[in-house]
């Protein structure tokens, strides 16, 4: 029966809505002014959608990225944009207001989740609930009512590079997972966003034959 069963698994077109139970995996990364969501400024948001080939096999879609302007009255502290390279007020620092940065985010995310046949959205990050607070603290005080994320549930790519590397740091994990991996270019909310990406699209593709032989186990 569980033959027959992943027999069935790949002969079919495989669709990314059945792998997660109809959740979309999109990646999120964020650049702060500090640690606290409620008080301290997010300054640079980049998200990442994932794909499923006809094989079953997740890799890494297009990147939105977007510089962000500080909400009023938000902290920042001078450490973190020591670790970040950011320059809240370069002239040339392309910043836009946190509920336009989130509308032109969410866009091609709602687009994608329904394509997809999806019910909502999932954050993927490392160490995932830091973005996920800071994602729904902007949304809250953005007032933005149709939020794509799931509000509290998300996957956590440095739970998963313990679990697969016993690495938990992203570029420990990125390169034992045989990923390159650009010490120049980290901490950008982008290049951090791509490189959780590509970490995710590889453990979850090492564990097709688990999920294949859970299916069967189903059955």
């Amino acid at each position: 029966m569980k033959e027959d069963c992943e027999k069935d698994y790949q002969n079919q077109d495989p669709r990314i809505v059945d792998r997660f139970r109809s959740f979309l995996p999109v990646v999120v990364d964020v650049e702060t002014g500090g640690f606290n969501p409620a008080t301290d400024a997010l300054l640079e948001i980049a998200a990442v959608l994932v794909h499923m080939d006809d094989r079953g096999e997740l890799y890494r879609g297009e990147t939105y990225r977007f510089h962000v302007a500080p909400f009023e009255g938000a902290n920042i502290e001078a450490a973190a944009l020591e670790v970040t390279g950011i320059d809240p007020d370069h002239p040339l620092r392309p910043s836009m207001k946190e509920a336009d940065a989130l509308g032109r985010l969410f866009k091609p995310i709602r687009a994608e989740v329904r394509n997809t046949g999806c019910t909502r959205a999932i954050l993927v990050g490392h160490n995932s609930w830091f973005d996920l607070q800071f994602l729904n603290a902007a949304v809250e005080r953005c007032g933005i009512k149709r939020n794509p994320f799931h509000p509290f549930s998300s996957f956590d790519t440095a739970t998963l590079g313990g679990a697969a590397f016993g690495q938990t740091v992203l570029h420990r994990a990125a390169k034992a997972a045989g990923l390159r991996w650009d010490d120049k270019a980290a901490h950008s909310a982008a290049y951090d966003a791509e490189q959780t990406a590509e970490l995710f699209c590889d453990i979850i593709n090492r564990l097709k034959p688990v999920y294949q032989e859970a299916i069967g186990n189903r059955e």
